[in-house]
């Protein structure tokens, strides 16, 4: 785990040692290896809670070796929260000029309609509204709310979600003060025009809203994990274990990563 000890960055460094299971190959998974990701997550969870770190940064994690370890392992996210008892956090990210937020993240598209649930959204847009305001200095953030089905249900010819939870949870969310305007039209959201205007959006799920932020910023997109105690931050890619060990992976996100937690973690 690399510790950044002065917020201009890389002026000063120390790494804070947690030990490998098993040696590592470039590339090649090793369930043995699992508990030890775990450890570093723990350790900088820790750290982060204590005040002993302004903020987490953390690098792709592959989760599929950790399940193979015999450990329920859905994501950085879920994790977080549990260990840090977020009462709901958020996946946004953050590049190519959007900041897009996720009502759901790691489901089967098929599991999606079953978790689109008015107080859910209700929860998600109130968090969004916090940490633009908190993390990202936003006196009064602008949120745009993306529907489920095409065209946004088409009055009920093409699902009920968008009508009988997703507008609602908008409603109740204008009630209290919050921004949102939707649920507008997934295919049509993000045009320019739209999007110019607005802080964030938020997607119902993963493959809606991602596809348009990483087509923008693919190499130098941020994932923020809004609703925790602290600043966390990621990279927009996975593991890349193709390349792995070739010299040939690009630092670029990663660097934008630690940037973007340095300037949240800093006063207004």
């Amino acid at each position: 785990m690399v510790v950044i000890g002065d917020r201009s960055l890389f002026k000063s460094v120390e790494v804070d040692h947690v030990p490998l299971r098993r040696p590592r190959v470039p590339g090649k998974l090793d369930p043995a290896n699992s508990p030890y990701v775990l450890a570093v997550l723990d350790r900088a969870i820790a750290g982060c809670l204590k005040g002993e770190f302004d903020a987490m940064v953390t690098a792709p994690v592959q989760k599929s070796v950790i399940n193979d370890a015999g450990i329920d392992f859905t994501g950085h996210t879920e994790y977080l929260a549990e260990k840090a008892r977020g009462a709901h956090v958020v996946m946004m990210l953050v590049g190519g000029g959007l900041r897009v937020a996720l009502a759901t993240t790691h489901l089967a598209l098929s599991d999606v309609p079953r978790a689109i649930r008015r107080q859910d959204l209700v929860k998600t847009l109130r968090v969004i509204h916090a940490d633009l305001q908190k993390r990202f200095h936003i006196a009064r953030p602008r949120i745009l709310v993306a529907g489920l089905n095409p065209h946004s249900g088409e009055g009920g010819h093409f699902g009920h979600e968008d009508a009988d939870e997703i507008a609602p949870a908008i409603a109740e969310a204008k009630a209290a003060g919050i921004d949102a305007s939707g649920p507008l039209p997934a295919d049509t959201l993000f045009v320019p025009h739209r999007v110019k205007d607005a802080d964030a959006v938020l997607a119902m799920y993963h493959d809606q809203g991602l596809p348009v932020l990483k087509y923008a910023s693919f190499g130098e997109g941020v994932n923020v994990t809004l609703g925790l105690p602290f600043v966390r931050t990621s990279v927009d890619h996975g593991t890349a274990l193709d390349i792995a060990g070739t010299g040939r992976a690009d630092p670029g996100s990663l660097i934008e990563a630690v940037k973007l937690a340095i300037r949240l973690a800093s006063p207004a």
